[in-house]
């Protein structure tokens, strides 16, 4: 198990702790302990409970449990409080906003003990009358619930595409493969996807080849129909396996691959287009006179615009990224040291690193007091000379800083001033109108200080929604103004949306694909941030980070007020 594994089951036993009326300190006690253990740098699985009892934040007893998960993924007291309380009960504990205690209320006092129930019983406005909710609660409750309806059975990118690509390889071994291909959303890099989708010809009888998947990969229930065949991973996981004979794998895979809405466009150029018997995607493209299209864009958005300009440039590549900008450190809530993020940039080849730790505001994250900032600043200085002196490496002055609720910055300009760019970024009172969150956008935006705007929405894919935002006004803003916007990298934001990047790319403005990396490891989630702008349309042009370290330093100085 991984620490964050580890860390989410503590937080759990705390969470249903406090739900079924424990001791207060215990409760705090393992909810200080999961958020301690989810920053540990050392793996906690595999150790004995006497190297546990020695990590800082560990002790005896949260060591037993903790060896306990490594062996069996559950302790004896979790076990007892699970079997106590209804599956239903467990997953209100979803809703954000309303705590253990509230759910409790409503389990106990109301006899709620499903989502659903709740969701009937906020429709009815009984929840806005119970005692400690009214109905500003209520409709909060209302609205995430829906939000989790709807991203119900859904999968980060991230989660599965190595499942996904590991199954491609387990397919490839069987004997009578001719070839295999990833499919549908997760071949073009959808940032949450329903299920796996994988394409095969296979020179033998599809039942074959359910019987190798089923003994190989331990899987009870294999469905065989016509041309699929379905199955779940790990009983969660839906995989769809369209198989076919080795003629028609082309024809499949493409069919498979695009949006409805993609081949919607194709043939709104021509009504007899036709991907039968071809023996590429690109002659396919080539019988409507288009070049080949690459599976990330075929959405049925703007795909045909950038195809048919003749300037088309090429979209952008990891390769083409020179530096990474927006990372923390432990001056924050970062996991590694400003050296070790500094080293760890140069040594996986970028030319320059930002490091953007948080403002003041951010206090839960160890936000950065005035007096922190000097000190930070003297140490980039000297890594700059240790790291960069002979100018091939540059640790930029930068902070992520927080877009106050009325619009304005998180430090006087003086402060300000001394940084070489400052992301600004809203991470309070989410709970926003469109008007309010627009208003404190604009003004931040309209801020000269204000170089790149980051996470423009706020969202986290498949756990919150983000505030409201007219993507248009902000962006109109930004190209006014002369603000850069992110591309938040991580997998869980991936926002600014890939769907609103052509629109930014029409009114010149600039984005920057960022990490938010709070540890060395999550420089590798720029990757991520590559697959969600190629959907968008990106090219290396109009994408801040593939500037040179002397190109990026001059814009930086171009940029100050």
């Amino acid at each position: 198990m991984t620490n964050s594994d580890i860390a989410d089951i503590i937080k759990l036993f705390a969470n249903l702790t406090e739900l079924h009326g424990g001791n207060e300190f215990k409760i705090k006690s393992y909810n200080a302990a999961s958020f301690k253990i989810d920053k540990l740098l050392t793996p906690l699985e595999g150790k004995s409970i006497e190297e546990l009892e020695k990590i800082d934040g560990v002790g005896k007893s949260l060591a037993s449990k903790i060896y306990e998960l490594n062996q069996t993924e559950t302790f004896g007291e979790l076990k007892e409080l699970l079997e106590a309380t209804p599956q239903g009960v467990i997953e209100m504990m979803r809703i954000k906003g309303i705590g253990p205690k509230k759910i409790a209320m409503i389990w106990k006092e109301m006899g709620i003990e499903s989502i659903g129930e709740l969701l009937y019983a906020c429709r009815e406005n009984r929840l806005a009358q119970a005692k400690g909710f009214g109905m500003k609660t209520q409709q909060n409750v209302i609205q995430q619930i829906e939000f989790i309806f709807a991203s119900a059975h859904k999968f980060h990118y991230a989660k599965v595409e190595k499942i996904a690509f590991d199954l491609v390889k387990h397919l490839q071994a069987f004997e009578e493969t001719d070839e295999v291909s990833l499919t549908g959303a997760i071949r073009r890099k959808c940032d949450t996807i329903d299920a796996l989708e994988l394409c095969i010809s296979i020179s033998g009888d599809e039942n074959n080849l359910a019987q190798y998947i089923a003994e190989s990969l331990n899987i009870s229930e294999i469905e065989v129909h016509t041309s699929t065949l379905t199955f779940f991973i790990n009983e969660t996981l839906p995989v769809i396996i369209y198989f076919c004979e080795q003629d028609d794998f082309i024809e499949t895979l493409f069919e498979t691959t695009a949006a409805a809405k993609h081949i919607e466009l194709l043939k709104s150029l021509n009504a007899d287009f036709s991907f039968t018997n071809a023996s590429s995607e690109t002659e396919i493209y080539s019988r409507i006179s288009l070049p080949f299209i690459e599976p990330e864009m075929r959405e049925g958005v703007a795909e045909l615009k950038w195809v048919q300009n003749p300037q088309r440039p090429a979209l952008i590549e990891l390769t083409d990224l020179k530096g990474i900008l927006h990372n923390h450190s432990t001056y924050s809530d970062g996991q590694n040291t400003l050296e070790e993020m500094a080293v760890y940039c140069k040594e996986i080849g970028y030319q320059y690193l930002g490091i953007c730790d948080h403002s003041k505001a951010a206090f839960y994250a160890k936000g950065m007091k005035e007096e922190t900032i000097i000190q930070q600043h003297v140490e980039v200085d000297k890594l700059n000379q240790k790291l960069g002196g002979d100018g091939s490496f540059k640790v930029f002055k930068g902070i992520e800083c927080d877009i106050l609720n009325d619009g304005s910055l998180d430090y006087s300009n003086e402060v300000l001033a001394s940084f070489d760019f400052i992301v600004a970024s809203v991470h309070s009172n989410l709970k926003m109108t469109e008007e309010k969150a627009m208003n404190r956008l604009l003004r931040a935006i309209e801020n000269p200080y204000t170089t790149i705007l980051g996470h423009p929405t706020g969202r986290l894919l498949l756990m919150r929604e983000g505030y409201p935002v007219d993507h248009a006004k902000m962006i109109d803003a930004c190209a006014a103004n002369g603000v850069v916007i992110e591309i938040n990298a991580h997998p869980y934001r991936l926002d600014l949306d890939w769907r609103w990047i052509d629109y930014a790319l029409n009114k010149g403005v600039k984005l920057s694909i960022n990490p938010d990396a709070h540890e060395r490891e999550g420089y590798h989630d720029m990757y991520y941030g590559v697959c969600a702008a190629r959907k968008g349309g990106l090219f290396k042009e109009m994408c801040l980070n593939t500037f040179t370290l002397p190109e990026i330093t001059a814009y930086f100085q171009s940029k100050k007020p």
